[in-house]
């Protein structure tokens, strides 16, 4: 009788244990989707930023020359006006091109000068600011400067949109740059932080990338008809609406206040150790080279197009329209091979810049709208695949080599944009006018080919094992919270397997002071290889 007592007391306790288990795998499997849902909702948001930022940057081109001649008339700024830059076509005042990217024009002037600073004046001061916002993201988290960068941009878009004199534009401009420099750092960091894993981690940054491509080509276009038909002031109260939803849905998923998830995250590396790090030195370069190209020909093919090919206002509008389809297909092609060959990806990034190169030195052979737009297009296609191949690669260098915290990465990928665009507007048009177009676009084309062979340094880098980062060693220790324990779930069920803890415990120090330290240039080559 007792032992039948004892045998259902039994039975009875391992019915509960297992109804225990099961609930507490119902309760993580519900927090896993939870969390597997607010991070696509976060992608969402950062998306919407940089896609933003980018119409931001964009939607004043058809805006701007006609804009300032037309305060320096003393007229009125929605009303109709003489195109900027003195370019007379014959056609009424009125009739504006969606896409008059006219920065300078030929004829020099002041108000020539004018544009060119303004337009590059964003790019500067976020080039400036990018140190101190990655060092700032990588101490406070994504959320919270991502927040900051929205609302600045909000404040931006809205001083734009009753803007009535040069330095309120300028200032809205720089200001623009001021929280570009915030919003996209924090932006593709939070994407490499939430979306860890591969080939995620590419598909999240290659649709980020598809948004900033998408936001570049539509805005001109955008802005154009609006500011036709509806006024100066419109275009930018629209994307200021759309950039107070995204600050106001990014509150909802991330208030500032929840710091629980940042308290576990372990101390970056330094941004200055980051940047003498060779293999990411490389990445930089080939990120600011390849996107030259484009920063160089947007200030002076328009130009270059009237005054080769007779183009008119329409053809000029739609050049760069094209672009867009096959840089998104771009990045689609390199997702795709990049996780079916993920060690291949520098020789992704050699390719694209060698068809950036290519693309270059035939645009000025181009007799026609037609044939211009080919080698427009093969640019856009390269900077997709270097750009697709190379983001990714960044926060896989910080994962091996340093700490797996991205902003200061990040804010240097976002420095060697910056180069290209700051000097895009101003540099541009002054080697056209003392060397050519042809020159301009074969220096251009060459340095793209001669820096593919340099991406060679990274053939080896898929090969190099994750060092032991403190993150890790955190969690070995076994989970103290949530998020914690939704990770080592998410480990297992990929498959990763912890080390043991006899390994663990005669590792770990070294490795806690190499990621506290930072790996210098002189114990690179203590890294295993599989």
């Amino acid at each position: 009788m007792a032992e039948a007592e004892g045998a259902g007391r039994a039975r009875a306790a391992v019915a509960r244990l297992s109804e225990a288990v099961g609930e507490r795998r119902r309760r993580l499997g519900t927090a896993m989707g939870e969390a597997r849902r607010q991070r696509r909702l976060l992608l969402l948001v950062v998306c919407v930023a940089l896609l933003l930022d980018n119409m931001l940057y964009m939607v004043i081109v058809p805006i701007i020359p006609d804009y300032i001649a037309a305060m320096r008339g003393g007229g009125s700024a929605a009303g109709p006006s003489a195109p900027a830059g003195g370019n007379e076509s014959g056609s009424g005042g009125g009739n504006r091109s969606l896409l008059p990217a006219r920065y300078p024009p030929a004829a020099g002037g002041n108000e020539d000068v004018q544009i060119g600073v303004l337009f590059a004046s964003k790019a500067i001061l976020q080039l400036l600011v990018n140190p101190l916002s990655g060092t700032l993201i990588d101490r406070v988290g994504y959320e919270v400067p991502l927040l900051a960068g929205l609302a600045v941009m909000f404040l931006s878009t809205s001083t734009f949109a009753f803007a009535e004199n040069y330095a309120t534009l300028f200032a809205a401009r720089s200001l623009q740059g001021l929280g570009s420099a915030f919003a996209d750092t924090a932006g593709i960091a939070l994407i490499a932080d939430r979306y860890a894993e591969e080939p995620a981690r590419s598909r999240a940054l290659g649709t980020a990338l598809a948004c900033i491509s998408f936001g570049s080509l539509a805005a001109p276009p955008f802005g154009g008809v609006l500011y036709e038909f509806a006024g100066k002031r419109v275009p930018f109260l629209v994307l200021a609406c759309v950039c107070l939803l995204d600050g106001l849905l990014l509150l909802a998923l991330a208030p500032p206040c929840a710091t629980g998830a940042r308290a576990n995250m372990p101390v970056g590396t330094p941004i200055h150790r980051l940047m003498i790090d060779p293999y990411i030195a490389v990445v930089a370069g080939a990120l600011a080279t390849c996107n030259i190209p484009l920063a160089f020909l947007e200030p002076t093919i328009a130009n270059w197009m009237k005054d080769s090919m007779g183009a008119s206002e329409w053809e000029v509008g739609l050049t760069w329209l094209p672009a867009f389809f096959p840089h998104v297909l771009g990045v689609y092609v390199t997702v795709r091979l990049a996780a079916a060959y993920p060690h291949l990806q520098w020789f992704y990034g050699a390719l694209g810049m060698a068809i950036i190169g290519a693309s270059s030195c035939l645009v000025p052979a181009c007799r026609n709208f037609g044939q211009v737009i080919i080698p427009l297009c093969g640019i856009c296609f390269g900077i997709a695949l270097v750009d697709t191949a190379l983001l990714p690669t960044l926060a896989f260098l910080v994962d091996v080599r340093h700490v797996s915290v991205y902003g200061s990465v990040y804010a240097i990928a976002d420095i060697s944009y910056s180069v290209a665009y700051a000097l895009g507007p101003i540099v541009a048009g002054q080697i056209v006018h003392t060397m050519g177009f042809a020159q301009l676009n074969l220096g251009m084309g060459l340095a793209n080919v001669l820096y593919a062979p340099v991406l060679l340094f990274l053939k080896n880098v898929c090969q190099m094992k994750p060092s032991h980062s403190e993150r890790n060693i955190l969690l070995e220790e076994g989970p103290k919270g949530l998020y914690d324990t939704i990770k080592m779930e998410e480990c297992k069920g990929m498959g990763k397997s912890l080390r043991p803890v006899g390994e663990m415990e005669e590792n770990s120090m070294d490795s806690y002071r190499r990621d506290l330290t930072g790996v210098s240039e002189e114990d690179s080559s203590d890294y295993e290889y599989s």
